[in-house]
């Protein structure tokens, strides 16, 4: 979540907020982020995003660099739009994730305005609000194709017109009994059960304090550099020497399984190859067009993921 600077509006009319979406649906792709609800308020948003490369504080730093500069120059202002850094929780996905998407679904009508309406007249106003995930989840054409909903509809039946509906039903029920998370905020930084709440305490220390500890991050890094490296070599022969040296897809393949796997960023990917960080992205895209007319290549990455998938990385 992020909010104005000073409580102030950071959207002014729809071709902001539209601009924002652009922003975000760009940043999604960048970062190999999963969105999985929204919603844009006058002066905050809140996001429910999964990073499979545990990247957050990357894809929200270019996101909000990037809406900001759009914000100062559109409206011929200078200085900080929001807030301080965005606030975030980490959710156990598979305990919470539901109640999170239909709790940021129904802050249009968590407003102080709206406090003594009716829940039929706020069903109502939400069903209206068209600047949320929500709609899509409620109704096919009105999908955006940045959303990933079939976690959440899973739980309710899967994206199928009952599962939509049941979505549906929970959103309204939520509404009448004023659906709560933030009691159940563990230290103000995770939502789970205890055993993950334990879990996740006890792997990453520093979980629960107010900065992120990017040295451990950078270790990570390091280490799954290492295993990738040497699943490459097993399945292959050729170790990060060799790599270095000959070009072609077999680089490409340990490029981006570095970059997807790894949390490893272009310009680090770079460095160990000796590559401008740019070259690096050309060199993936080249992989994405060669894995769609080349089944070899397909089934070395196949093996390599199959072998990345059982161990711990």
């Amino acid at each position: 979540m992020c909010r104005g600077n000073e409580r102030r509006e950071i959207f002014r009319n729809d071709h902001d907020r539209m601009a924002f979406l652009r922003f975000l649906a760009q940043s999604r792709e960048i970062y190999t982020v999963n969105i999985h609800a929204y919603v844009l308020m006058a002066d905050h948003f809140h996001l429910l995003v999964e990073t499979p490369l545990g990247n957050l504080s990357e894809f929200m730093r270019r996101f909000n660099i990037t809406y900001t500069g759009y914000f100062n120059r559109r409206h011929k202002r200078v200085g900080h739009l929001y807030q301080g850094r965005y606030k975030s929780l980490l959710v156990e996905k598979n305990a919470y994730l539901s109640m999170v998407s239909r709790y940021i679904h129904l802050n249009p009508v968590r407003i102080k305005s709206l406090e003594d309406v009716s829940v039929p007249k706020k069903i109502e106003q939400l069903r209206a609000y068209p600047w949320s995930s929500l709609p899509g989840y409620l109704e096919t054409d009105k999908r955006q194709s940045m959303i990933t909903y079939a976690l959440v509809l899973a739980e309710f039946g899967g994206e199928t017109h009952q599962g939509r509906d049941s979505y549906r039903k929970q959103i309204h029920s939520d509404i009448a009994e004023d659906l709560d998370v933030q009691s159940l905020v563990f230290g103000q930084s995770i939502l789970g059960s205890e055993n993950f709440i334990d879990k996740i305490t006890k792997e990453h220390p520093g979980t629960g304090q107010e900065r992120e500890q990017p040295a451990v991050r950078h270790i990570n890094q390091y280490r799954n550099q290492g295993v990738i490296l040497a699943e490459i070599e097993k399945e292959t022969g050729r170790n990060l020497d060799d790599l270095k040296r000959e070009k072609g897809d077999l680089r490409r393949v340990a490029m981006d399984l570095l970059y997807r796997h790894g949390g490893l960023k272009g310009p680090a990917i770079g460095e160990l190859f000796g590559l401008d960080y740019s070259a690096v992205s050309q060199e993936r895209k080249r992989l994405r067009v060669k894995l769609g007319a080349d089944s070899e290549i397909c089934r070395l990455v196949d093996n390599l993921e199959e072998r990345l998938s059982t161990l711990k990385i």
